[in-house]
């Protein structure tokens, strides 16, 4: 015979269960509940949202893909065998195949083998040795910004990590709420700096007709932009574009925004990565730095390093003295804190590692420009091939433009009619990674864009 308190566990357990109910249902509900003999776990079942065989996110419309990631998704359903994704912005050996630096396997098996190391949460503003290395490489390690410690710097989740940190510590701090970037620009700025709280404004850039730089377009536009709005700039190798300014057109650019307080917030996804030279594409940053002023720096390490799926990158701000960089750095936290609390450890040290080992740096640098000098030579190889195929139009914009993307001038139907004719995928815009190339299937390419130029319009 059960005991007591197992019979009377029973009535105890309903009683706690109608208690819940009536926290739970709407009060008409509790009301009908409490004048019937339905039990409590009836009307639980009853309560729509609960164990409902539909969904509260029904209503949801399904969501396009991202333009650019849906390049990729697209490709890899194609079953074509002749297919070429020229969409995703990372780099590509000869043979298609994704690549690890060595240095950086290197680096990663002296990370393993240290048995000191642990997996400790880092500090919100992340791992402090690759903070100051990443501010000397793009600053350079004798700029006087470093060396009077006015740069606050914080380890972020990457080029869009540090751009939404960035943008968010704007639109709590700054005065001027808008941000101008140029048109076109990476798809991905307009979204990150209007969720960040900026109002975003475009500034022309590109010219289709020569499909190089409206230079006097852009002057004429941050001419006109409101004192002290912000600026975005691409510090080398233009996405997707690949055209960049002069050294001499930088430099009255700089003169520009100056003279109208225009706040610069450059985006260094490319250094090293577009010349094969670290300090020849940092040339841009280290003359607005040189003349004392303020800005923003937003780095990655995703391609020169091929550290894409590591998300390592660093957010620095360049402050008028040393005294306002603590304090600037004191409120980065309390933009990251909440957001995603402290970067991930593996990436940083992997980057730190190289950067601070002399002989490790050098090895970089040389594979760095091993890259850099393969894209070099598929735009050159590009080129000739569709020369030789004497393809209607001037094609010198693919040697001129510089760094993973060329912008080809192709319209939307004729980058349709490659994709449904030649399994060629590459975004609508006409954008190519040149790094998704290779001596293999640029004949392809070029019998695809010739043919696509000659019966489309």
């Amino acid at each position: 015979m059960p005991s007591a308190n197992v019979r009377g566990a029973q009535p105890s357990a309903d009683r706690r269960l109608s208690t819940l109910v009536r926290h739970l249902l709407p009060s008409s509900a509790r009301t009908a509940t409490t004048t019937t003999t339905t039990s409590a776990a009836d009307s639980l079942e009853a309560f729509p949202t609960m164990a409902s065989p539909s969904s509260v996110f029904a209503g949801l419309a399904q969501a396009p893909e991202d333009p650019i990631l849906g390049v990729t998704v697209a490709y890899n359903k194609d079953p074509s065998p002749m297919k070429v994704n020229l969409g995703v912005g990372a780099y590509r050996t000869e043979e298609g195949k994704p690549l690890v630096l060595n240095v950086v396997r290197r680096a990663e098996q002296m990370l393993i083998n240290n048995p000191s190391r642990v997996k400790e949460y880092l500090p919100i503003t992340g791992l402090a040795d690759f903070n100051k290395l990443s501010a000397k490489l793009i600053f350079g390690a004798e700029s006087p910004a470093i060396q009077e410690n006015r740069v606050a710097t914080v380890q972020c989740l990457s080029g869009t990590g540090s751009l939404r940190v960035g943008g968010e510590f704007l639109a709590r701090h700054y005065h001027e709420r808008t941000i101008y970037i140029p048109q076109p620009t990476w798809g991905n700025h307009p979204k990150v700096f209007t969720l960040a709280g900026l109002t975003v404004r475009s500034y022309r850039y590109y010219d289709p007709a020569t499909r190089g730089l409206d230079f006097q377009g852009l002057l004429e536009d941050l001419s006109s932009a409101p004192s002290g709005a912000i600026v975005l700039l691409h510090a080398c190798a233009h996405n997707p574009t690949g055209v960049d300014p002069t050294l001499d057109q930088w430099e009255q650019i700089r003169q520009l925004m100056r003279s109208k307080s225009l706040l610069p917030f450059f985006d260094s996804a490319y250094q090293g990565f577009a010349s094969g030279s670290l300090d020849k594409d940092a040339q841009s940053v280290r003359m607005f730095v040189a003349d004392g002023g303020e800005l923003l720096m937003a780095q990655s390490y995703a391609k020169n390093m091929g550290l894409y799926g590591e998300r390592v990158g660093a957010l620095s701000i360049v402050c008028g003295s040393a005294d306002v960089a603590v304090r600037v750095e004191s409120q980065l936290k309390l933009v990251i804190r909440p957001m995603y609390s402290n970067p991930p450890i593996h990436g940083a040290s992997i980057v730190a590692t190289i950067l601070k080992d002399s002989a490790m740096f050098d090895e970089w640098t040389l594979e760095l420009k091993g890259m850099a000098d393969r894209i070099i030579s598929m735009r050159q190889q590009l080129f000739d091939a569709l020369k030789t195929r004497e393809t209607p139009g001037d094609w010198s914009h693919i040697i001129k433009q510089i760094g993973m993307f060329t912008f080809t001038g192709l319209n939307s139907d004729q980058v349709a009619f490659m994709r449904q004719e030649y399994h060629i995928y590459m975004t609508s815009d006409g954008r190519i990674s040149m790094a998704g190339l290779s001596a293999r299937t640029i004949p392809h390419l070029a019998d695809a864009i010739h043919a696509a130029v000659t019966k489309l319009k």
